[in-house]
C-alpha cells in the first residue's frame, strides 16, 4: 500500500468496504462484538438484479469502474462494470492491486511460524531485531504488531502530504522495507516520531508494524516475503492469479484499469505503480478462495486460527479503546490482521480492505462462510476517507431478498 493511500485508509477503514454500510439516518449501523456472533445467521439467497443493479457505478460514485464476486453455499455470482474511461466492459475476473489486504497474508504466515515454533508471538520486536527501533519504544510483542496494538506510528508519519500530481508522478516509486521502516522512525528532515501509546493499550490501525512483520518473516526463513507468499500460501492453493510483483510495474493481464483524476481534471491511468516488498496483485476468484480456505483452517492449526479473530482486551476482560479514526466504533474491531464488522441481523463479517493508488477492494465472509464476497473499485480520486457507495448498495443487494 503506499502511503497516501495508508494514511488516508486509516482514518476511515470501515467507510470504504463491505463493513462500512449505512442505513436509515446515515449514522454508522454497527458496533464491535464478538467472533462467533455470525455461527448461525442465515442470508437471503443472492438476488441477482439486485447485485446487477448495485454495481453500477454512478457519476456521483467518483469511481472509473468495479468487478464484484458474491458467495453463499451453493450460490455465486459475479459482476462487472463498463470501464468508464475506455468504453469497454471489465473481465470479471480482472487483475487488481490489493492493498493491504496483503496484510491477511502476512499474518497468515507469521501465525505458521508461531505454529511451527519459529515465533514466539509473546516475543518482542526488540528481542527478534536490536536496535530496530530507537529507545524511545517500549517492547513490542510480535502479537501487538499484527493486532493493531503496538502504538507504532503510521508510515512516514509527520511527511508533507503530497498533492495528487505529485502522487500520480511518483507512482512508480519502489521502497525496501528498511527505506519504509528507517524512514518512517528515523527521518532525516524532521523529528522523529515516538509512540501513540503503550503497547496493547489500544488498538489503532497501522501499516509500519506489518512492514516490521515482512521483515521478521524475511529474517526468521532467510527467504523473501515474495519467496515465503509464494511457498505458503500461493502454490499450496493454487493462486495462480495471485502475485507479489516486487519492484515490477507490469500488470497481468486481464486487469482492472485503476485512475486518479489530476489537478485539471483528467483521468490518469495508475494501474502500473511501484511500492513495496509486501505488495500484491490478485483477482476476485483467487481472493475468495484464499478466505474460504483460511477461515476453513486450511493454512492454520485451531489455536493460531483463533488469533484471527481475537480482539485485544485489557487485564479486565474489556475490548481495549480504539483510537485515531472511524475503523471501529469507540472500541477494538480488529483480530491479527482481520477486520469485524457487525451487520444489522446479527451476523459478523470479517475481512480486510486494501488500497493502492486508483483502487479501492474488499475481501469479507462471515467465518461460517454462509456470506462472502470481494470487489475491486477503480476509484477516481485520492480521499480514501470518502464512503465508497458501490460498496454500501452492494451490502444492501446482499440484504436483499430476491422478489
Amino acid at each position: 500500500m503506499k502511503p497516501l493511500a495508508c494514511r488516508a485508509a486509516t482514518l476511515a477503514l470501515a467507510c470504504a468496504s463491505l463493513a462500512g454500510l449505512t442505513v436509515g439516518s446515515g449514522a454508522q449501523a454497527f458496533a464491535a462484538s464478538g467472533p462467533n456472533s455470525s455461527a448461525t445467521t442465515a442470508f437471503p439467497a443472492l438476488n441477482p438484479a439486485a447485485l446487477e443493479a448495485a454495481i453500477q457505478t454512478r457519476p456521483s460514485d467518483g469511481a472509473a469502474g468495479a468487478i464484484v464476486r458474491v458467495g453463499e453455499p451453493g450460490q455465486l455470482w459475479r459482476g462487472s462494470t463498463v470501464d468508464s474511461q475506455t468504453g469497454r466492459k471489465i473481465p470479471e475476473n480482472a487483475h487488481f492491486h490489493a492493498g493491504s489486504i496483503s496484510k491477511v497474508f502476512e499474518t497468515t504466515v507469521i501465525l505458521q511460524l508461531a505454529a511451527e515454533g519459529r515465533i514466539d508471538l509473546d516475543q518482542t520486536v526488540q528481542y527478534y531485531m536490536p536496535g530496530l527501533l530507537p529507545d524511545t519504544f517500549a517492547p513490542i510483542t510480535i502479537r501487538e504488531l499484527v493486532n493493531y496494538t503496538s502504538g507504532l506510528p503510521n508510515v512516514d508519519e509527520g511527511k508533507p502530504a503530497e498533492s495528487v500530481d505529485e502522487t500520480i508522478a511518483n507512482r512508480y516509486t519502489y521502497r525496501t522495507l528498511d527505506e519504509i521502516i528507517q524512514g518512517t522512525l528515523r527521518p532525516a528532515d524532521r523529528p522523529w516520531p515516538g509512540p501513540h501509546f503503550a503497547p496493547g493499550t489500544k488498538q489503532e490501525y497501522n501499516s509500519l508494524g506489518f512492514r516490521i512483520a515482512a521483515k521478521l518473516i524475511e529474517q526468521i526463513t532467510g527467504n523473501s516475503f515474495k519467496e515465503e507468499i509464494t511457498n505458503r500460501i500461493l502454490e499450496p492453493l493454487h493462486l495462480d492469479q495471485t502475485s507479489v510483483p516486487e519492484d515490477d510495474p507490469k500488470m497481468p493481464h486481464p486487469y482492472l484499469h485503476g485512475y486518479m483524476t489530476d489537478s485539471q481534471g483528467t483521468a490518469v491511468d495508475t494501474s502500473e505503480q511501484g511500492g513495496d516488498p509486501s505488495n500484491m496483485v490478485s483477482t476476485p476468484a483467487d481472493l475468495d478462495h484464499f478466505l474460504s480456505a483460511l477461515f476453513k483452517g486450511r493454512l492454520l492449526p485451531a489455536t493460531e486460527q483463533n488469533e484471527l479473530f481475537a480482539l485485544p482486551k485489557d487485564n479486565e476482560g474489556k475490548l481495549v479503546p480504539f483510537v485515531g479514526g472511524t475503523s471501529c466504533n469507540k472500541v477494538a474491531c480488529f483480530g491479527a490482521g482481520l477486520m469485524s464488522t457487525p451487520l444489522p441481523n446479527g451476523a459478523v463479517l470479517w475481512g480486510k480492505t486494501g488500497h493502492d493508488d486508483g483502487y479501492a477492494n474488499g475481501m469479507f465472509a462471515t467465518r461460517d462462510l454462509s456470506i462472502r464476497a470481494v470487489y475491486s473499485v477503480s476509484n477516481l480520486g485520492q480521499d480514501f476517507a470518502a464512503p465508497t457507495p458501490l460498496s454500501n448498495r452492494l451490502l444492501a443487494a446482499v440484504m436483499t431478498p430476491a422478489a
